[in-house]
C-alpha cells in the first residue's frame, strides 16, 4: 500500500524532476538505450513501481519482449549490443558506486562506445531514474496505478 502521494505532497519538485526527466528523453542517448538503463536500475534499487511503468514504456516504443526479460541477466545474454552493454555496465556502476569511485577499465570501455556529450547524457539519465526509484521505493507508490494516466495500459501487459 502506498504510503504517501509524493507528487501532490510536493508538486513544484515533482514537476522539476519530471522536466528534468523530459529533458533526458531529448538527449544525445537512444530512447531504446535509455529504456534498458531505466529497467536496470529500478531492477538493481528495487523499484517495482517503476520498473512496471519502464517495461511497459519500452515495450510502446517496440522493445522485444524478450530482451525485456533478458534485461535482468544482460551479462550473460547474446542480444544486447556492445553499446547497449556499456551503458547498462555504467548503469549498474552508479547505481551501486562502488567503494573506490567508477574503475577506469570501466570508464574506458564505456568511453569507447559514448562520445563524452552522449556520456555526461548518460549518466544525466542513470541519476534521474535513481531519483525517481528511491522515491518509489520510500514510499512503495503501486505498479500499474498510473497506467492510465500515461498511456500505459496500451502496452497489453496488465
Amino acid at each position: 500500500m502506498q504510503r504517501l502521494n509524493y507528487a501532490t505532497q510536493s508538486p513544484e519538485l515533482f514537476k522539476k524532476l519530471a522536466d528534468f526527466s523530459t529533458g533526458i528523453r531529448k538527449s544525445s542517448i537512444e530512447e531504446s538505450i535509455i529504456n534498458l538503463i531505466e529497467i536496470r536500475a529500478s531492477q538493481l534499487n528495487g523499484c517495482s513501481f517503476c520498473l512496471d511503468m519502464h517495461v511497459k514504456q519500452a515495450k510502446l516504443h517496440g522493445e522485444r519482449e524478450l530482451r525485456l526479460y533478458h534485461v535482468a541477466t544482460w551479462h550473460e545474454s547474446p542480444l544486447f549490443e556492445p553499446r547497449e552493454r556499456a551503458a547498462l555496465a555504467w548503469t549498474e556502476a552508479l547505481t551501486r558506486l562502488p567503494e573506490g569511485g567508477v574503475p577506469d577499465d570501466l570508464y574506458e570501455r564505456v568511453r569507447s562506445q559514448f562520445s563524452e556529450k552522449e556520456l555526461s547524457d548518460l549518466t544525466f539519465a542513470v541519476m534521474a531514474i535513481n531519483a525517481w526509484n528511491r522515491a518509489g521505493v520510500a514510499f512503495r507508490s503501486v505498479p500499474g496505478s498510473a497506467d492510465k494516466l500515461y498511456g500505459l495500459d496500451r502496452a497489453g501487459l496488465n
